[in-house]
């Protein structure tokens, strides 16, 4: 197919020069698109940031969209780490020698791909892979390039199905760690409303509910992108939040308590977050 032959060429293509090309698709989907652009806005602007603090995010999301060939399809045997530095760190070595588990909570902000690639580069060897539920993609052109981009050492994707979560329990249990996404809405009846900038929003009760049931420890972690050709930052801090693991704790309580850790981190560089992801929709039925 014409798309896949071209995803694999852009894989070619340097990193750097794909992501000026994604500034400036970003840039032209904000000018050409009201419907993309008022969606935007308004949450950015609801959420209490400026427009000159928002900006940057018109660019970024291109950018985001624009690195993915070289992230999933560059040249085998060329890898991350030297495109990364670490910011806090430690705290991720230190809960994984705890060996109760690790959930890293990551919000739709700078390049999430990279976490999973730099994690799995870096700790995979040694601390066995990142396991990460995984619904394959919706577009069938495009299924066989998310699966290529999940095959890799160090990285393991389990369904996103009751057996999938059961995988999960079980990683976290035996001192391993996952990464999820919990501002990413969930399908009607796996969530719960929570506030989310004052706004309410339908937020995924995995994370806490495996926080509970297996005693992980929870951190909140970002990939910041330095700018085109100066690589990312990775951070880690500790997600301060002991009643995670308080018994009897309700979902909507559980859940305020991770929205309001992705809040923090967005509040730090929301000229990095996908405003234009819809938040605050309402949830589909699960298919």
């Amino acid at each position: 197919m014409l798309m896949v032959r071209l995803f694999r060429l852009l894989g070619h293509v340097p990193l750097p020069l794909m992501q000026r090309l994604g500034a400036l698709l970003g840039w032209l989907t904000w000018l050409f698109s009201s419907a993309y652009r008022r969606r935007f806005e308004e949450q950015a602007s609801a959420a209490g940031f400026t427009p000159s603090q928002y900006r940057p995010a018109r660019a970024a999301i291109g950018t985001m969209l624009a690195e993915l060939p070289w992230l999933w399809l560059r040249p085998p045997g060329q890898g991350v780490l030297h495109l990364v530095q670490w910011d806090g760190v430690e705290h991720f070595e230190a809960a994984l020698d705890v060996g109760k588990g690790v959930i890293l909570a990551l919000p739709h902000m700078g390049c999430w791909e990279m976490i999973g690639q730099s994690l799995a580069e870096r700790y995979g060897p040694t601390r066995g892979p990142l396991v990460a539920l995984y619904r394959p993609a919706r577009k069938a052109w495009l299924a066989p390039l998310v699966a290529r981009s999940r095959d890799r050492p160090g990285l393991k994707a389990v369904p996103t199905s009751v057996a999938g979560v059961r995988s999960l329990m079980r990683v976290l249990r035996s001192g391993g760690y996952t990464a999820i996404l919990p501002d990413q809405v969930p399908p009607r009846g796996q969530g719960a409303w929570a506030p989310f900038f004052g706004r309410s929003a339908y937020t995924m009760t995995l994370l806490p509910r495996l926080a509970q049931q297996t005693g992980a420890r929870v951190l909140l972690c970002w990939c910041e992108r330095m700018g085109v050709g100066k690589g990312y930052v990775m951070h880690f801090e500790p997600l301060d939040a002991p009643e995670l693991h308080a018994a009897g704790i309700s979902p909507e309580a559980a859940t305020t308590v991770v929205n309001a850790g992705m809040e923090r981190l967005i509040r730090r560089a929301p000229g990095q977050y996908l405003w234009s992801y819809a938040r605050y929709k309402q949830p589909a039925h699960e298919t």
